[in-house]
């Protein structure tokens, strides 16, 4: 069974967010792709289905557990899908509770993706721990369904940071503890502030995953954007994520809660995987 790993949000090898994506006519079983990305030790492992030659379902793991959306390795399989596996300029991911991503690909490589935004509010009843999950203070937190959002006063607070992994994991475990749900249910952690040389920086945490830093997490950014878009009054911007390979992205907003996110992704490797594949 072939599988690529692509470095997505990039045009450099070694920088942006590495994913690895498998293409197949039938999902595998759900442990087996579980293991595979266990083994893979990337921040994601996608797996794509074939509907025909414009249409694909996608879903994504981490080393510990399936997710419900992954940006940067959607960039990465709609790269590999228009490498390899379509002549289309445009396809579409039907996603399991989140409707369909559109793909466009321009005549320079850019990859342009249209997702649903996740557009964060404003917490004032935060856990107490929250206040230790970075060495400096932050001004205010938001969220979305995706994670608790830390908004700094100066981009060197972002880029400069050292996180406490094990509070995160803490407040994921009190959550577990509280619901009915288990501590990789739980919000991420991400980190943002303004930015001199892009519109805004971010980094995101989640070590309960098996993600200790997030190289690049495109999913983020459909809250970050339209967040930083409200704060800036612009529809476009450019969010740079400052993990010590980082990533640019290119992000539009569009009316009925929807935002372009775009970006560059660079072929890292083709690699052949040897199994007893058991498709259901």
């Amino acid at each position: 069974m072939k599988m690529y790993q692509v470095d997505a949000f990039t045009t450099e090898l070694f920088k942006g967010n590495p994913a690895a994506v498998i293409v197949s006519n039938d999902w595998l079983d759900v442990s087996l792709m579980q293991n595979i990305a266990l083994e893979n030790n990337l921040a994601e492992t996608a797996f794509v289905k074939v509907i025909d030659a414009e249409n694909y379902e996608i879903r994504w793991f981490t080393p510990q557990v399936e997710v419900d959306f992954c940006g940067h390795a959607t960039l990465a399989s709609a790269f590999v899908l228009f490498k390899d596996y379509t002549q289309a300029q445009q396809i579409k991911f039907h996603v399991k509770n989140l409707g369909i991503f559109t793909m466009n690909q321009a005549e320079d490589g850019k990859i342009e993706m249209n997702f649903p935004t996740r557009l964060p509010k404003p917490v004032k009843d935060y856990p107490s721990l929250l206040n230790q999950v970075i060495d400096r203070p932050f001004k205010a937190v938001y969220a979305n369904e995706q994670a608790y959002i830390l908004v700094c006063e100066h981009e060197q607070d972002v880029i400069e940071a050292v996180p406490n992994l094990n509070v995160i994991r803490e407040i994921a475990q009190q959550y577990a503890l509280s619901t009915a749900l288990t501590a990789s249910d739980a919000l991420d952690v991400t980190i943002t502030a303004e930015s001199k040389d892009y519109d805004y920086v971010a980094r995101y945490f989640a070590p309960h995953k098996g993600i200790d830093e997030d190289p690049v997490t495109g999913s983020m950014h459909t809250g970050l954007a339209p967040f930083w878009a409200g704060q800036l009054g612009k529809n476009e911007l450019i969010g740079f994520q400052s993990s010590a390979r980082g990533g640019k992205l290119y992000c539009k907003l569009l009316e009925d809660n929807r935002i372009l996110i775009s970006g560059y992704a660079k072929l890292y490797m083709q690699a052949e995987i040897y199994l007893s594949i058991a498709s259901r």
